[in-house]
């Protein structure tokens, strides 16, 4: 299994996107995404100082705009752009904070549009929470966890990030993260992040209340490929639920290490993490060290090549370890199923109708999605069916 990693806010670089200016297209999916985001990503992201994409408000949509785009050059990858009708289960995506919604496009709960107008809602709403109290982050590395709490509650701080490889991001008051600075933990090392604030904390909640207020109007598609959650490393079921939590992930930590347990649970044999990349993937390698695991960077286009390869082995690989016997044809709506009248061993084609749903609303057709032999009809002319349920059952064809 393929892992892939979106990457959030703080991941950004000054001219992050020169590089990727050589590829056809790149410049006006950039224009186009700016417009969308409300922002001159493409200046952003290749004459901007460090100062000026640190502003969460256009920082979240250009490094989310990013990795979108690299994982349609990608190709293979799931999304709206790049689909393809696989089984879902040899690639797993997920991303870290604002990275939640480029993993959600990519696994095709979310249009990149729709991807995008919402994280750029998102920067400014965040970056609007920011600037009501003065609050921001610090990464500490290592020490021991149970000191890290005493000494975060002694200093009305909150761990905002729990990353995996011996990281953790905590959040607060500028006087608490200070304080913590002057006498860290034992063995620990603190160091202040370039951030607006306290993300993921009850500071962001006039943030999450606007993004609740926007949500509704939102269609989500149902996820096509296995999307981990920041809430606890778990598999996403729904498209309203991937919705829910990229919500109420606004002002909850991050559970990162969550989401690297479930992928090293999972059998996952590769990662690659798209740009701008190299801190998930440097805590990918430290929190799966020893397990061969290969984990790849994404930071120019020269490394395209190297991550296509792995798209295509692990591809490959799922389909010669989970290729089924006979394949079942479900319902597509809820109604009375009309089969067509084609005998029980006949071969067809993909696409070939095999006859369709009736509803007082509507008709609807019911096609081979594949071809193969069709081995049996699983229901009756005038059978209820819910949408879902299986009607036929077919044998794959086989290739000479």
């Amino acid at each position: 299994m393929l892992a892939v990693l979106a990457p959030g806010q703080g991941a950004q670089k000054p001219g992050m996107l020169t590089d990727w200016l050589e590829l056809p297209g790149a410049e006006s999916f950039f224009r186009w995404a700016g417009a969308i985001a409300g922002a001159d990503l493409l200046t952003l992201g290749t004459t901007g100082d460090a100062e000026a994409i640190k502003d969460t408000a256009v920082t979240q949509p250009l490094v989310v705009a990013m990795s979108l785009f690299v994982a349609r050059e990608l190709g293979g990858l799931p999304g709206p752009v790049q689909h393809t009708p696989h089984t879902g289960r040899d690639v797993v995506i997920a991303g870290h904070s604002v990275g939640e919604l480029t993993a959600a496009a990519l696994a095709g709960v979310l249009s990149i549009e729709a991807a995008i107008a919402l994280t750029a809602v998102r920067g400014r709403a965040m970056a609007a929470a920011c600037a009501l109290t003065p609050t921001g982050m610090s990464a500490v590395l290592g020490g021991d966890p149970e000191e890290l709490a005493a000494a975060l509650e002694r200093h009305g701080l909150v761990a905002a990030n729990l990353n995996g490889g011996g990281q953790t991001v905590v959040a607060g008051p500028l006087e608490g993260l200070a304080a913590l600075k002057e006498a860290p933990p034992a063995k620990a090392r603190v160091l202040p992040l370039s951030v607006a604030g306290a993300f993921h904390t009850a500071y962001m909640a006039p943030a999450r209340e606007q993004l609740e207020g926007l949500v509704g109007g939102l269609s989500p598609a149902e996820p096509s490929r296995l999307l981990l959650s920041n809430a606890d490393g778990a598999a996403v079921p729904t498209g309203a639920e991937t919705l829910a939590r990229l919500v109420s992930q606004v002002t909850s930590p991050v559970h990162f290490d969550a989401c690297l347990a479930t992928m090293r649970g999972l059998g996952v044999t590769a990662a690659i993490e798209l740009p701008p990349a190299g801190a998930l993937a440097g805590l990918a390698k430290r929190e799966w060290k020893g397990t061969g695991i290969e984990v790849l960077t994404v930071s120019g286009p020269g490394d395209l090549d190297r991550a296509r390869e792995l798209i295509a082995a692990e591809r490959g690989r799922a389909e010669a370890q989970h290729s089924p016997d006979w394949r079942v044809v479900v319902a597509p709506a809820r109604g009375t199923v009309a089969p067509a009248e084609i005998a029980e061993g006949t071969l067809v084609p993909a696409g070939a109708p095999l006859g369709c749903i009736r509803s007082r609303r509507e008709e609807v057709g019911v096609s081979a999605g594949y071809a193969g032999v069709l081995a049996e009809w699983l229901v009756h002319d005038g059978d209820l069916v819910d949408a879902g349920d299986p009607i036929a059952r077919l044998y794959p064809e086989v290739s000479s």
